[in-house]
């Protein structure tokens, strides 16, 4: 056994005795210069790294991005008062990004200045809140939405109906004047109709998930003007689900051709399903369901309208509706599932989670 793995169990033994090792917020302790002496195991699970890895690395080469800064932490070594900041993003040098609360202090072992870090993860309390709130924004738009599109589309029939009549009365060069308000009259109604979202229940069957996306990738391949390279990466463990064929191969379908729109010839699309664990789906805690992602490495959603996505008329293009992912919501929703969407420069990443059978009925 080397010298160096037998200096790190030492340095564990001495301080598991000083910190409690089975605590649950993540503990790092630096030593004057700044650099990791030490990291409990929560702390290897938060940073992604064993202590062998992190012992002796400068703390500014760990963050790419943290407001936790050298000078802030000489001034805690200098007088001693410690701090506390909460919401805090820590960026990784891999781009990966956390939310925490953090609490440096100054302490003293073999009669020397350290400081501990304690790191407490928020973000999956964040991220409960903020989907909380969306879904209570999306439905009170799609209401609002929905109200509209009744009140405008009785008076439509009525304006149609007229047409025609009038249209009977007069002579054929002013047919024309009839027709256009006909044709404008339905187009309008089309609208409505797809503000109203879907008219038809889903009819749910037994049925593995993979045809559906097995037949959205031979589609996308066949249909491919710009060449865009296309992958899949499939769990063969999912077991089948309960859902409508027809209504989620238009959910996915709508996304990827989302995608092809922003895409060109060196870009890629990924579709990729995954059994998950543990996630939260409309507030509630589901042990087990299907995870299915819809992958680009384009140029990314603008981030000012991240947030609404989902919502009725928000459109990230010039020429879309904003109807499509609003009616991927709701079909998704149907399916006591989740739809939901984390984007960046070079990475999109639509989300699809559908539970397992035995959870819908638990």
């Amino acid at each position: 056994m080397s010298n160096t793995m037998v200096d790190l169990q030492q340095l564990k033994a001495h301080y598991q005795q000083a910190l409690p090792n089975q605590m649950v917020t993540a503990v790092v302790v630096l030593d004057q210069s700044l650099a990791i002496c030490y990291v409990n195991p929560a702390a290897e699970a938060l940073l992604v790294k064993s202590l062998s890895k992190l012992y002796q690395l400068p703390i500014e080469q760990v963050f790419y991005n943290t407001p936790i800064n050298s000078n802030r932490l000489q001034q805690l070594l200098t007088t001693g008062q410690e701090f506390s900041d909460s919401d805090v993003t820590i960026e990784f040098f891999d781009h990966r990004k956390i939310t925490v609360e953090i609490t440096a202090s100054s302490v003293t072992f073999e009669n020397q200045p350290h400081i501990l870090l304690e790191f407490k993860q928020i973000d999956q309390q964040k991220q409960i809140s903020a989907e909380a709130f969306q879904q209570q924004q999306w439905e009170s738009a799609r209401d609002l939405i929905r109200g509209l599109a009744h009140e405008i589309k009785n008076p439509l029939g009525g304006l149609r109906g007229a047409a025609q009549l009038l249209d009977l009365e007069l002579n054929i060069e002013q047919k024309e004047y009839t027709a256009m308000i006909i044709e404008q009259a339905d187009r309008l109604t089309n609208l409505v109709d797809r503000l109203l979202g879907p008219n038809q229940l889903p009819v749910m069957k037994l049925q593995n998930i993979h045809i559906v996306i097995e037949k959205i990738f031979q589609l996308t391949k066949f249909d491919n003007p710009k060449n865009i390279v296309l992958e899949r990466d499939y769990d063969p463990s999912i077991p089948e689900l309960i859902f409508d064929q027809d209504k989620l191969q238009q959910t996915i379908i709508n996304i990827v051709n989302n995608a092809i729109q922003v895409l060109g010839s060196d870009n890629k699309i990924t579709l990729r399903t995954r059994a998950a664990s543990n996630k939260t789906i409309n507030g509630k805690r589901i042990k087990l369901c299907a995870e299915i992602n819809i992958i680009d490495d384009g140029p990314g959603i603008p981030e000012h309208i991240q947030s609404t996505l989902f919502y009725p008329m928000v459109s990230g293009r010039a020429s879309g509706t904003g109807l499509g992912l609003s009616i991927c919501q709701t079909i998704v929703h149907q399916h006591n599932g989740k739809l939901s969407c984390k984007s960046r420069p070079g990475h999109t990443e639509f989300t699809i989670l559908l539970p397992f059978n035995s959870e819908i009925n638990s």
